[in-house]
């Protein structure tokens, strides 16, 4: 029983990590990266569509993107939606293919971005606390119920600690490669 309350902590924090990373990959740095399209959503036969199931989306060079809709009557509202975002790029057209240029860091917006994920990050932590917490006081729920002795509660909740440690350890180091990457010049 308290197995499963383990191995299902470490599945729902594991859970916060890989959303912690898909985060991350919102934040721009100065290179070109698909991911970062990923938030975009476009206005497509009336119904709001992400950008991934109605073009192609590619790396040109390290700070070019190209965007290739699928259909050419499509083209202004993928750039409008592009533009409408708040990642600060201005696509331009050439028939087709939509090019997004990634203009430059200033020291400025490099900080914004820092902050920005430093949030994440500590949203992150927090889910994997809250984690923490519940299985915890489902451990309390199982002793209080003669189900298992103090001295398991115990042990468990040292297990349960050694886990949330391991997977906060996991997010500072996410955010200190995010950090690094963002202030390469």
């Amino acid at each position: 029983m308290i197995n499963e309350l383990k191995e299902d902590a470490k599945e729902r924090m594991a859970k916060a990590i890989d959303a912690l990373g898909h985060n991350f990959n919102k934040i721009r740095t100065g290179r070109a990266h698909p991911s970062l399209l990923d938030g975009i959503r476009v206005s497509y036969y009336g119904s709001e569509t992400p950008l991934s199931q109605v073009a192609n989306i590619g790396i040109e060079d390290a700070r070019t993107l190209t965007v290739t809709p699928w259909e050419k009557n499509i083209v202004p509202d993928v750039e409008k939606a592009i533009m409408k975002s708040d990642l600060g790029l201005n696509p331009s057209s050439a028939g087709s293919v939509i090019r997004i240029p990634m203009p430059p860091l200033t020291e400025e917006t490099r900080k914004g971005y820092i902050k920005q994920a430093r949030q994440e990050a500590e949203s992150a932590r927090v889910s994997i606390r809250n984690i923490r917490r519940d299985v915890l006081s489902d451990i309390k729920e199982l002793q209080k119920a003669k189900e298992i002795s103090e001295d398991d509660e115990r042990r468990a909740g040292d297990d349960v600690q050694k886990i949330t440690d391991q997977y906060v350890a996991e997010v500072d180091k996410a955010l200190t490669a995010k950090e690094a990457d963002l202030m390469e010049i």
